[in-house]
C-alpha cells in the first residue's frame, strides 16, 4: 500500500553558491558524515550533493510534510548499496514520523529513484508498507 510519493527536480547550480557562501556550516546542517565524505570522494562532488539535497525533499514530501514540520535534513540519510543502488535512512523526528503514519500491522518501505541530466537532478520516494506477516 502506498502511504506517499514524493518528487524533486533541482538545479544544480542553486548548491554551488549556498555551499560556497556557508562551506562547512551548510554541509553539516544538510548532509551527514557520511554523505560528505562520500560526495568528496567522487568526480563531481556538487552533483552529488545536490542529488542528496533532492532526496531529502522527495523524503518529506512522501512523509507528508514540509522541512518547516521540524524535520532535518540530516534526519534523512541516503546511502549507497554495495552496488552502488541508493537507499534511504531515516533519523530522530524523520523516523519517529514514519512509524507514525504506518498503520498497525504492517512494516514501512522507502524506495528512492536518482537520475540527473544536468545541470538537473531529480529524486523520486515512494513511502509504502507491506502486511506484517508471520512465516
Amino acid at each position: 500500500m502506498i502511504l506517499g510519493l514524493g518528487n524533486d527536480l533541482l538545479d544544480v547550480r542553486r548548491i554551488t553558491p549556498l555551499y560556497e557562501r556557508h562551506q562547512q556550516r551548510f554541509l553539516d546542517r544538510v548532509y551527514t558524515p557520511l554523505e560528505q565524505e562520500y560526495a568528496f570522494r567522487q568526480k563531481d562532488p556538487i552533483r552529488r550533493l545536490a542529488l542528496r539535497f533532492a532526496a531529502k525533499e522527495a523524503c518529506a514530501k512522501a512523509l507528508g510534510l514540509g522541512l518547516r514540520s521540524g524535520i532535518k535534513m540530516i534526519d534523512m540519510e541516503i546511502r549507497a548499496e554495495e552496488n552502488r543502488k541508493p537507499y534511504l535512512t531515516l533519523h530522530n523526528l524523520a523516523l519517529q514520523i514514519m512509524h507514525e503514519k504506518t498503520p498497525n500491522g504492517f512494516l514501512s518501505q522507502l524506495d528512492l529513484a536518482l537520475s540527473d541530466e544536468p545541470p538537473y537532478v531529480m529524486a523520486t520516494v515512494i513511502f509504502s508498507c507491506i502486511r506484517n506477516l508471520p512465516y
